[in-house]
């Protein structure tokens, strides 16, 4: 059989390659160009409108060595990221175990509308919201201890270094994830319902069952969202913004804020470029540290 070259293939997908050309050219210029520029320009001692000084890797060096700012900003963020990941895997499958577990079709609709709901609202009118619950003058978290006879407790939950972090973190109560939800619940509806039956007559109860199993079974399902949350995490940056600005005495700083502090308040677009970098090997780095994990789990 008459092997094509690799012209004749492209010439006979031509008009399939025409039309991926335009998505490409755009991904190429609003994505790939200006992350090459920023791993580019982390290596100058550059702010817009002046000449870039070459430096190498000096801005790197400034960050691990002299910026305790940044350095803080990587334990808020580790904080951070740990905690969406625990929370959302946790909640999230939980949510899905219930609503899989429910018998009657109608009920099971209900309660995975009540749960993608909350993710048609616009995410900064819900932290907005979150910011005048943990208002000290006049937000119901506060009016709330009051009532109930706990006034000691109350306290300015953002301004107060020692509560904003765990202010920022715990937001969003009940902590689940709508669309994680769906994901995990769709992985068990997956699950062949003969496999289910066979591990209940050989004796398997619900947690048996869940544990070697359903949870084995979607272990795809587990790996996406980890892989986003722990991407989520890293790159945190809006509820911080909305909330608190990294303040206060930088106690909610994370490398996304201190990031674009460094390049729109202070105009150092080198240096924020390597905080760039560094957050981007990080997320590369905890993936594929993940992705390891879970495939090595799979062939156990």
């Amino acid at each position: 059989m008459h092997k094509r070259s690799l012209g004749e293939r492209l010439w006979r997908g031509r008009i399939a390659y025409a039309m991926l050309l335009p998505t490409f050219v755009m991904l190429f210029i609003f994505l790939y160009y200006p992350a090459a520029m920023g791993l580019y320009r982390s290596l100058f001692k550059w702010s817009a409108g002046t000449e870039a000084q070459f430096i190498g890797f000096g801005n790197f060096v400034t960050l691990f060595t002299k910026d305790r700012v940044f350095l803080a900003s990587l334990g808020h963020m580790v904080q951070l990221a740990a905690w969406y990941l625990f929370s959302t895997l946790v909640i999230s499958i939980s949510m899905a175990i219930l609503i899989h577990r429910l018998h009657r079709e109608a009920t099971k609709y209900f309660f995975r509308l009540f749960t993608v709901l909350p993710v048609i609202i616009p995410g900064i009118v819900i932290l907005m919201l979150w910011k005048f619950i943990y208002d000290a003058s006049i937000g119901p978290l506060n009016a709330l201890l009051i009532g109930v006879g706990l006034e000691e407790w109350t306290r300015a939950w953002l301004s107060d270094p020692n509560t904003a972090l765990y202010a920022v973190m715990l937001r969003n109560f009940p902590w689940n994830d709508g669309v994680a939800t769906l994901i995990f619940l769709a992985g068990f509806q997956a699950i062949s319902a003969e496999v289910v039956e066979s591990s209940m007559l050989d004796g398997a109860g619900g947690l048996r069952r869940l544990w070697s199993i359903e949870l084995p079974l979607i272990a795809g399902q587990i790996k996406l969202i980890s892989v986003l949350t722990i991407i989520w995490g890293v790159q945190e940056f809006t509820a911080v913004f909305a909330m608190t600005q990294g303040g206060p005495i930088n106690a909610t700083m994370v490398p996304g804020m201190w990031m674009y502090w460094n390049a729109f308040s202070i105009n150092k677009m080198g240096y924020a470029s390597a905080i760039g970098v560094v957050m981007f090997i990080i997320t590369m780095i905890l993936t594929l540290i993940n992705m390891r994990y879970i495939s090595t789990s799979q062939e156990k």
